[in-house]
């Protein structure tokens, strides 16, 4: 495989000096430091997406490193930005492999980015761990590198359908964003609506990066279905939702996780109400959970923030790369890594359990239900 050429940064100081510390044989392995690489949405219209992943991670990763490390290592987080766009996230993993030479890639957000990588991650056989998104094509067929976290697209998809069809809808359209994320939700829809021998009612759609979503409205004003997925970041969806029941539209709304709830119902507010939102994580005010005390009192720790969804993910995902780290060995190499996150089974993080296996790169498939209820995020009971 030909990889794309990037262009020389300018080295800084951190860089410079980073380059000069002996490491082993192993890329991204020093005597000090193991060097974990996280590629994602840093500007632009989905940035609260990937700077709650890096914040949920750094806050864990900050807690292991002020006990010692792993293995008496500490862990550093190289952070690039690709704005949500594949070149970039292309342009950026090359520059983390070949120039800050990381150890493991982590954290990357978005199904268009992730896929964009793939073939980088197997030909160049570096370890893709906890991406922020469902898409089946990271997890089928198995990819030896890629181990994912979070529940699949298809996991969330048959919630949604479960629950509109147990709510009376008939009909169930699908308004999404135009590219491979967008698609692997309608594939998951698609399918749980052949379950139930049923098709899609009709379809709208929108361009990534853009706010250019009134095409896909009128569609859905046409259909007049009785329930509609939506398939996109925070921002657009918002502006679909405010437009769509300024015009009338009485469809049940949903979307899924990676849309940023907390980012959602801060620009939607009150015209959310009603909109159902699938999760991959337990609900974030929750206490029942050991592992929601403990990332929400590391990201206070770190940052003041409080808890949301997209943080507490990025918290969990850590605290799995945590756990990988440590059963890797004393001289973690990336065949070690891979074989430690296989042979995790049954892994408690606290009341969430999670699993790996040779033939199984996805650690959980809970799906969490909630709606936006008087402006605010709630629980669906």
């Amino acid at each position: 495989m030909r990889l794309r050429p990037i262009a020389l940064a300018t080295t800084t100081l951190a860089a410079a000096l980073s380059a000069a510390l002996p490491v082993t044989a192993q890329d991204g392995v020093s005597t000090a430091e193991v060097r974990i690489g996280m590629v994602n949405v840093q500007t632009g219209p989905a940035s609260g997406l990937g700077k709650g992943m890096r914040s949920g991670a750094e806050a864990v990763f900050s807690a292991v490193n002020a006990k010692g490390g792993v293995n008496g290592r500490k862990i550093s987080l190289v952070v690039g930005d690709d704005g949500y766009e594949p070149n970039k996230a292309v342009d950026e993993t090359l520059r983390m492999i070949e120039q800050e030479k990381v150890f493991s890639l982590f954290g990357y957000v978005g199904t268009p980015t992730s896929n964009a990588v793939l073939p980088i991650v197997k030909e160049m056989d570096v370890p893709l761990v906890g991406a922020f998104t469902g898409a089946m094509s990271l997890r089928q067929p198995v990819t030896k590198q890629v181990f994912n976290v979070r529940a699949s697209y298809d996991d969330e998809s048959e919630a949604l359908v479960a629950h509109f069809l147990a709510n009376g809808a008939k009909s169930v359209a699908v308004f999404y964003q135009d590219d491979g994320f967008g698609l692997a939700v309608l594939s998951g829809t698609e399918k749980a609506l052949k379950k139930r021998n049923m098709q899609v009612a009709a379809k709208g759609t929108f361009q990534r990066n853009t706010m250019a979503i009134k095409a896909g409205l009128a569609a859905m004003l046409e259909a007049k279905p009785d329930a509609i997925v939506m398939v996109g970041t925070y921002a657009p969806l918002a502006a679909f939702i405010k437009e769509a029941r300024t015009a009338g539209v009485k469809s049940q709304l949903a979307t899924v996780s990676f849309v940023g709830t907390d980012n959602l119902v801060a620009e939607v507010g009150k015209a959310g109400d009603g909109v159902l939102i699938s999760q991959v994580v337990p609900f974030p005010a929750d206490d029942d959970m050991a592992v929601t005390r403990e990332c929400r009192e590391a990201v206070k720790a770190h940052n003041g923030e409080p808890l949301g969804f997209v943080n507490f993910e990025g918290c969990i995902t850590a605290k799995v790369m945590v756990a990988a780290l440590e059963r890797a060995g004393k001289d973690p190499s990336r065949d070690s890594l891979v074989g430690a996150l296989r042979g995790m089974q049954n892994i408690d993080l606290g009341g969430m359990r999670v699993a790996f296996a040779a033939d199984n790169h996805q650690a959980s498939s809970s799906v969490f239900m909630t709606q936006i209820r008087d402006g605010r995020i709630a629980k669906l009971r």
